[in-house]
C-alpha cells in the first residue's frame, strides 16, 4: 500500500487530468445550493413554527437532526452506486427524491409528520453533495482542486446563506408551506438545467470497479490510514460545531433582540456571504500557502465567534459574528474535503465517507445542543466555542505536514 505521503505527492487516478471548464462545476454546485437552501430556511423560523404546532422550541428543533441524520447515514450507501454507475446519475436520482419529497413537507400538518418527512428527505438527498465532490476528485487534478472546491463550498455557503437570510424574509411573506413548495419548484429547475447539460457531463463520468463489498474494505483501509481517520475527526467536529452553533442563531435573535421573522433573517444574512463571495479566493489560498496554516485559523475563527455570540454584545456585533461563524466554515471544510481526494484512487468511497462524518456531525451537533441548551443559550455556545479553542491548538499538530 503507497504512504500517505506518496499519495498527496501523486494521487494516482487524476495524474496527468485535464480539469474541465468551471462552468460544469457551476451547475452541479447549484444543486448543492437548493439542499442547503432548504436545510437552513428551517432554523429562523423555529419560533414560528413552535407557535403554529403550539409545542416548545425545542421540540421544534428536532426536525433539523432529523433532516440531517438521515443525509449523513444513506452517503455511505450512494458512494458505492456511484462508483459503480456513474457519478451524474446519483445525482439526478436523489436531485429528484429531494424535490418530490420536499414538496410533500409543504403539506405537513403537525410536527410529528414534518419530522418523518425531513428523515425521508434526508435520505433521498444524500447523494447529491457527496457525489459532486467526488466527481470534482475525479476531473480535477490537487493543484487545481482546491480552486474547484472552493467554488462547490461557495455555492453551499450561498445556500446557507440565502436559506437562513431570504428563507426567513420569504417566509413572512408567503409562508413556510410555500417555502417549501417554492425550494421544490426551484430544485426543479436545477435539475432541467442538468439534465439539458448531461452530455458534458457523460462525457467525463467514469464508471469504477467495485461493489457494497469491494467499497466497505476501502473504507477500512481509507479510514485507518492515520492521515485518514484524523481527518475526518475533524471534518465530524467541524459539523458538530457549526451545525450546533447555527441552527439556534435564529432562536438566539428571537430570545436575546426581540426580533421577527423578518429581522431575524436580515440578522443572519451574513451567514454564508463569505463563503459565496470568496470561495475561490480562499481555495486558491489554502493551494498557495497551505493547509497546514489555514485550517487552525479557521477553527479559531469559527471558535471566537461563538464566544462572542455568548457574550451578547450589541446586536451589531452579533451579526458580525454570524459573518464570521461562516468565514471560520469556509477556511476550513474545502480544505478537508481536498485532504479526502487524495486519501485513495476510489473517490467514492472517501468522499462517501467524508460526507457520512460531515453530516453526520452535523446531526449530532444540532442533537447535542438541543439537549443540553437547558443551561442557557448563551451557556451553549460559550461551551462550543471552548471546545473549538481547544480544537483550533490540536490541528496546528494535526496538519503540520499537510500542504
Amino acid at each position: 500500500m503507497k504512504s500517505d505521503q506518496q499519495l498527496t505527492a501523486n494521487p494516482p487516478s487524476i495524474t496527468n487530468i485535464i480539469a474541465p471548464p468551471m462552468f460544469l462545476v457551476v451547475i452541479l454546485s447549484l444543486g448543492t445550493f437548493i439542499i442547503f437552501f432548504q436545510g437552513f430556511m428551517v432554523a429562523p423560523i423555529l419560533p414560528g413554527l413552535a407557535m403554529l404546532f403550539h409545542v416548545s422550541v425545542r421540540h421544534v428543533s428536532f426536525i433539523e437532526p432529523a433532516y440531517l441524520l438521515g443525509y449523513g447515514l444513506v452517503t455511505l450507501v450512494y458512494a458505492p452506486l456511484s462508483d459503480k454507475y456513474g457519478r451524474f446519475p446519483i445525482i439526478l436520482f436523489s436531485l429528484s427524491c429531494f424535490i418530490v419529497l420536499t414538496a410533500c413537507t409543504g403539506f405537513c400538518h403537525s410536527i410529528t409528520q414534518m419530522i418523518i418527512l425531513r428523515l425521508l428527505t434526508g435520505f433521498g438527498a444524500g447523494g447529491v453533495a457527496p457525489i459532486t465532490i467526488g466527481w470534482i476528485g475525479d476531473n480535477f487534478p490537487y493543484e487545481k482542486r482546491g480552486h474547484a472546491l472552493g467554488v462547490f463550498f461557495g455555492f453551499m455557503a450561498g445556500g446557507m446563506a440565502f436559506g437562513s437570510s431570504a428563507g426567513a424574509l420569504l417566509t413572512a411573506q408567503l409562508g413556510w408551506q410555500m417555502m417549501f413548495w417554492v425550494a421544490a419548484a426551484v430544485g426543479a429547475c436545477v435539475l432541467l438545467v442538468l439534465i439539458i447539460n448531461g452530455k458534458y457531463f457523460l462525457y467525463r463520468d467514469a464508471k469504477h470497479a467495485g461493489g457494497f463489498r469491494v467499497m466497505y474494505q476501502s473504507l477500512k483501509e481509507i479510514f485507518f490510514l492515520p492521515r485518514g481517520w484524523r481527518t475526518y475527526l475533524f471534518v465530524l467536529f467541524n459539523g458538530m460545531f457549526h451545525s450546533g452553533v447555527f441552527a439556534w442563531t435564529g432562536y438566539f435573535f428571537y430570545k436575546n433582540y426581540h426580533l421577527n421573522e423578518r429581522e431575524i433573517g436580515l440578522a443572519l444574512m451574513g451567514y454564508g456571504i463569505p463563503g459565496l463571495l470568496f470561495g475561490p479566493v480562499l481555495g486558491k489560498l489554502a493551494d498557495k500557502f497551505g493547509r497546514n496554516k489555514i485550517i487552525p485559523i479557521g477553527i479559531l475563527v469559527g471558535a471566537l465567534s461563538a464566544l462572542s455570540l455568548s457574550i451578547n454584545y450589541s446586536l451589531v456585533i452579533s451579526c458580525i459574528s454570524i459573518a464570521t461563524l461562516s468565514l471560520g466554515f469556509d477556511l476550513t471544510q474545502p480544505l478537508y474535503a481536498a485532504i479526502i481526494t487524495t486519501l485513495s484512487p476510489k473517490k467514492g468511497a472517501a468522499t462517501g465517507l467524508f460526507a457520512f462524518f460531515l453530516f453526520m456531525g452535523y446531526g449530532l451537533g444540532s442533537l447535542v445542543f438541543s439537549l443540553i441548551v437547558n443551561i442557557g443559550l448563551n451557556q451553549t455556545f460559550r461551551l462550543f466555542g471552548i471546545v473549538a479553542v481547544v480544537v483550533a491548538g490540536i490541528a496546528i499538530s494535526n496538519f503540520k505536514e499537510e500542504k
